[in-house]
């Protein structure tokens, strides 16, 4: 595995471009509108995304690989198709906010790749993040939050699943060993917490590790 100090990556020197990783049902989309919601109220400007399906190719991409009426898709083809997301995704939205400054959150970004077509789809872990690398020109969060959750506890949360939601509990293990794993490489940009503990203990854990970066942002 590659080590942390040689993974390839890009960290801007405008905007704070933080991201939300984790299994299934671990309260990304919750913590990531709270910090949103406490940015904004101190006047910094925020955007708010997510992958995949946050632009129009992007939503195309996400019917593709979350509905389970596409069954069965090659592994190497369910990560193109996730890369094809992540690529408009960067060019479209992050880049341009980061470039003006703003403060950019979102909800899964290259690590899910890694996690779950990496360790879940048991392809070549080193092979992915160099192509992942190259699709997205290599830009990396300042801040990667991992809200980790027992697979058990975290798919019980859904009523129904998506094509991804409904792999074995196996497949899920893998993937959060994975996230774990990545973030134990690079603790410098990660942020590991406990996604039982209260929304409110979260919340306040990640506004703490995010403080120290805003100088790189704008407000107003």
């Amino acid at each position: 595995m590659t080590s942390a100090s040689s993974r390839p990556g890009l960290f801007t020197d405008t905007g704070v471009f933080i991201c939300f990783e984790g299994g299934e049902g671990g309260g990304k989309s919750t913590q990531s509108r709270l910090l949103r919601d406490a940015l904004a109220a101190e006047g910094y400007r925020v955007l708010l995304t997510f992958e995949p399906g946050d632009t129009p190719v992007g939503k195309e991409m996400r019917r593709i690989v979350l509905s389970p009426e596409t069954g069965a898709l090659a592994h190497k083809t369910e990560f193109l198709l996730y890369l094809a997301d992540k690529s408009e995704h960067v060019e479209t939205l992050v880049r341009p906010a980061l470039d003006r400054g703003e403060v950019v959150i979102t909800d899964r970004y290259v690590d899910s790749t890694l996690a779950y077509q990496g360790a879940g789809r048991a392809l070549d872990a080193g092979e992915l993040e160099e192509v992942a690398a190259w699709a997205t020109g290599g830009l990396r969060p300042h801040l990667t939050v991992v809200l980790d959750l027992e697979p058990e506890a975290g798919l019980g949360r859904f009523e129904g699943r998506d094509r991804i939601e409904g792999e074995s509990l196996e497949f899920h293990q893998r993937v959060r060993q994975s996230f774990l794993d990545l973030a134990a490489r690079d603790p410098e940009h990660y942020l590991v917490l406990d996604a039982r503990d209260s929304i409110e203990e979260i919340a306040a854990a990640i506004g703490a590790r995010v403080a120290p970066l805003l100088d790189r942002a704008v407000r107003g």
